[in-house]
């Protein structure tokens, strides 16, 4: 089988799969991003923000990816004195580091091995020593298919008077994220992961004290600027029309399945691709408690790499899963099920893999892991 985008099994760990109607959004002819028509589209996307982020408050649309949603976030409210204090446990944890590093005055950066749970008692005694201006975490590390408990830093972080900045681009719309009962003050999300829109564009959700905390950062990511234009639905600066278009639509699909549906759904999804990895006799990647809703994250086989599974996976069979990152390149293969991915896109994958493995001799149990999957099937 020759692999074929048009056709492909796509479970990588973001962008996803998307849903024809919103492709066929980005088909309309060129708009003028000044006129009636297209603020008509913002005034719909603002509208339909908080059943994304499943809480009111100020949301803001950045063209750009999910990292300048970051740049953004951290640029605009990292106070000038004071910590930040900077929670890792993989790839996407460092990044934030790196830009961090950029606008803050002081970072202290508490890192824990890369699927392995956050330090959070050390965060919490950094919290404790008063000096604290903001904490930096991210909700769901797709690189190492781990979604870090947030919950327990909570009382600490009010206690503090920190602000608190999380990294949700793969947590919106795929795991719960209680933005108000945690205090949540900026979270950023992106377009292409549990939304299912295209790439490109950075959503930004503000407590009203992060809004008081605003101050000018970089020129075009300047989340202020993009607040008070956005109260005219209208943008400072050019905008990807066609990627708001396609944004209004998913939006709207996320509503006619509810953010409750959605989450339940890729749950499900979840639960599934981990017990179907046990019925393959492979190991998760992760703390297996901690494991990610959006991404399941596994170890390759002993012996067998990115040659012997996921090429094959993508040559021989059109389906398409992503390797590691770093340090982990052709030691894991991750699984995306978040978006609209469903039922019949894990049972392709995993049928290929059920064959891939026992042409090598290495499956336990022929059928195992599709009876894993069918049986959690609704």
């Amino acid at each position: 089988m020759t692999f074929d985008p048009e056709t492909t099994t796509f479970l990588i760990a973001g962008p996803v799969r998307i849903h024809p109607r919103v492709l066929r959004a980005m088909s309309m002819p060129s708009l003028n991003h000044r006129g009636d028509f297209f603020h008509g589209v913002v005034k719909e996307i603002r509208d339909l923000l908080p059943v994304l982020f499943g809480a009111p408050g100020h949301q803001v649309i950045l063209s750009g990816s999910g990292t300048a949603g970051l740049e953004a976030m951290y640029a605009s409210l990292l106070p000038a004195d004071g910590r930040a204090l900077v929670l890792t446990n993989g790839n996407f944890g460092d990044r934030s580091a790196e830009i961090v590093r950029r606008y803050a005055s002081e970072i202290t950066t508490l890192s824990a091995p890369w699927g392995r749970t956050l330090p959070i008692e050390d965060a919490k005694a950094e919290l404790e020593k008063g000096d604290v201006r903001a904490v930096c975490v991210v909700h769901n590390e797709t690189s190492v298919g781990l979604a870090n408990d947030l919950a327990p830093l909570v009382p600490a972080i009010r206690a503090s008077g920190a602000l608190f900045l999380v990294d949700g681009i793969s947590a919106v719309a795929g795991i719960p994220q209680p933005i108000e009962e945690w205090g949540i003050d900026a979270v950023v999300a992106g377009s292409q992961k549990g939304l299912a829109a295209p790439a490109g564009l950075a959503l930004v959700h503000l407590s009203d004290r992060a809004v008081a905390a605003l101050h000018p950062g970089t020129f075009y990511l300047d989340l202020g600027a993009h607040l008070k234009s956005l109260e005219k639905n209208d943008t400072p600066w050019t905008p990807a029309v066609p990627l708001f278009l396609a944004l209004r639509e998913a939006l709207l699909l996320l509503k006619e399945e509810t953010l409750a549906g959605r989450l339940a759904r890729t749950h499900r999804l979840a639960e599934a691709s981990r017990a179907a990895v046990a019925a393959l006799g492979l190991e998760l990647f992760p703390d297996a408690a901690s494991a990610s809703d959006t991404v399941t994250a596994v170890n390759n086989p002993s012996g067998m790499g990115d040659p012997e599974l996921r090429k094959v996976l993508e040559r021989e069979y059109n389906v398409l899963v992503q390797g590691g990152q770093g340090a982990l390149t052709g030691k894991i293969f991750r699984i995306g099920h978040m978006g609209i991915a469903d039922w019949p896109d894990l049972l392709v994958t995993f049928a290929a893999l059920e064959r891939i493995l026992g042409k090598a001799g290495r499956l336990p149990a022929p059928g195992a892991a599709l009876r894993a999957i069918v049986d959690r099937m609704p």
